[in-house]
């Protein structure tokens, strides 16, 4: 299994809105061979950041996911976003290869 975290932060006062956002998410990657779950995170004690949490069957799935149209076509909408403070946003992303369970 893979796992892969996107995490940003956004202004606290602007947490409930990124979240809506997510409830109403394409739903394109759910397709996705490989993908097993989407999570969306938010952390208890800093309501502005927030995690999206997705789980793939390997790593060379998610790497063909990245590559795919679907994935593009999400990102780009992201980018037309109308709040450009929420648009602007560059998340950190973290890998994991699981190694037990």
């Amino acid at each position: 299994m893979y796992i892969v975290h996107s995490t940003f932060v956004v202004p606290d006062e602007k947490a409930d809105e990124v979240i809506s956002i997510y409830h109403s998410r394409s739903r394109l990657v759910d397709k996705a061979d490989g993908f097993q779950r989407f999570l969306l995170l938010q952390n208890e004690k800093k309501p502005g950041e927030i995690t999206v949490h997705m789980e793939w069957d390997s790593k060379e799935q998610f790497m063909t996911w990245i590559q795919s149209e679907d994935y593009k076509r999400i990102h780009e909408l992201e980018k037309k976003y109308p709040d450009q403070e929420l648009a602007s946003i560059i998340p950190s992303i973290s890998k994991f290869k699981v190694v037990a369970v």
